[in-house]
């Protein structure tokens, strides 16, 4: 049964049967596209396709809401108008432009003097016993690092999918849900199996292979506030508000950028 009930429901479902067909997410705009097909359901009931004045006064009614991310919004109803005219049917596109776009983060690729401030510090965080913050993130932190992970597959790493005898990650909390094989190092390896037992005794129950207290995943913005956290006592001679604006992606960025480096030096195509 549809989730969504104005005359667009049709086009809607299509839409983000496509997108899934492509391997995206059907939630990206699911949210978005409800409450656009909750307002055309009040507004425009009999409308089939998308026209400019509809779409323009979601967007003004939307904008009076607390807290709206209005770029979120915007990029939804844009994407519904555009698989529609697609098709071949006519329907309004909104204009990238008709919101402002948010600034694009810029990545920080850590120095080796960097990361090693950086991991001493989190290997230095006080000791927590209830969600066991200072055994986990050493260990969390260091897998997103050497094996090139998103950060959303590294706190949503379940643990049936690391094999503590070959060394084998499945990685499945992919972007595009496409799965993948990683390998950890030797060093990497020797330090989850560690890991591993001292999970034992408190989460051996929890299918996360880094649970929080109440066994699940552990919230994005929690480890974000830590990593920062992290940096600003790596770097304790520099005012926080001086300090480059950091991610936990930034691990990710800084093993790509390494290995594109070696193969550099290695005079290898980059290209091939």
């Amino acid at each position: 049964m549809s989730k969504f009930v104005s005359g667009l429901s049709p086009m809607i479902e299509a839409m983000l049967d496509y997108r899934e067909a492509l391997g995206f997410s059907r939630q990206t705009h699911m949210s978005s596209l409800m409450s656009f097909d909750r307002y055309c359901a009040k507004h425009d009931p009999d409308a089939i396709t998308l026209n400019k004045s509809t779409v323009h006064a979601w967007i003004y009614h939307e904008l009076e809401k607390p807290r709206v991310d209005i770029q979120v919004k915007a990029s939804a109803v844009r994407a519904l108008g555009k698989y529609i005219a697609a098709i071949g049917m006519v329907a309004y596109e909104l204009p990238t432009d008709f919101v402002s776009q948010k600034k694009v983060f810029s990545p920080y690729i850590f120095t080796d003097s960097e990361l090693t401030c950086l991991f001493n510090a989190i290997d230095h965080l006080p000791f927590d016993n209830i969600d066991h913050i200072n055994v986990i993130a050493p260990v969390l932190f260091r897998l997103i690092y050497s094996c090139g992970l998103r950060p959303n597959e590294g706190r949503m790493l379940e643990y049936s999918n690391v094999n503590l005898s070959t060394g084998e990650i499945l990685v499945t909390k992919t972007k595009r849900k496409k799965e993948r094989l990683v390998v950890m190092s030797d060093d990497m390896l020797s330090l989850c199996k560690c890991y591993a037992e001292h999970r034992q005794a408190f989460a051996a129950d929890s299918g996360f292979f880094f649970p929080c207290a109440d066994g699940k995943a552990f919230n994005s913005n929690r480890l974000d506030r830590i990593f920062k956290r992290c940096w600003e006592a790596a770097n304790p001679d520099v005012e926080p508000k001086q300090l480059p604006n950091i991610r936990i992606y930034d691990l990710r960025h800084r093993h790509v950028s390494t290995i594109l480096n070696r193969w550099l030096d290695a005079k290898r195509d980059l290209y091939a």
